[in-house]
C-alpha cells in the first residue's frame, strides 16, 4: 500500500508505522499528534499494546520492515528490546511506543501528553 503523496513527511511516516503495527495485530493503536503541543519532542507518537514478548518483538520488527520498505528509512534510536515491557522506536519526528498492557497503563502517555490530538486507529 502506497503512502499518500500530499501528506507531510512525518504524517506519512506515522501512517506507515500504524500499518506495521496493524500487520502484527497490535491492540489499542493510537496516534498522538504533537505538532501543536509546546516543547513536544516529536511530531507524532504512535502507541500500541502487545500481549507477549513474541508479539512485542514481531510488532517492532514489522514497524521497522514496513518503514524501510515504504520510506527507505531506518530508526535513529531503539530502546527496550531486552526487557520487552516498553519498546521504543525513534524516527526523530515520529516515535513508536510498543507496550505491555500493564506498562502502558502505568506510564499513561496519552494522559501525560493530554494536549495532543489523539487519533484512534483500527486494529
Amino acid at each position: 500500500m502506497d503512502v499518500k503523496k500530499d501528506l507531510a513527511p512525518s504524517e506519512k511516516l506515522s501512517e506507515v508505522v500504524v500499518r506495521g503495527m496493524q500487520e502484527k495485530k497490535a491492540s489499542d493503536i493510537v496516534v498522538l499528534d504533537l505538532r501543536k503541543v509546546k516543547n513536544a519532542v516529536a511530531d507524532y507518537f504512535v502507541i500500541c499494546s502487545g500481549n507477549s514478548d513474541t508479539q512485542i518483538d514481531s510488532i517492532a520488527d514489522s514497524v521497522d520492515e514496513q518503514v524501510f520498505k515504504e520510506l527507505d528509512q531506518n530508526p535513529w534510536h531503539l530502546e527496550g528490546k531486552t526487557n520487552k515491557e516498553w519498546l521504543l522506536i525513534d524516527y526523530v519526528d515520529v516515535v513508536a511506543h510498543i507496550f505491555r498492557k500493564e506498562k502502558r497503563d502505568f506510564y499513561s502517555l496519552e494522559n501525560l501528553w493530554g494536549d495532543a490530538e489523539i487519533i484512534k486507529q483500527e486494529a
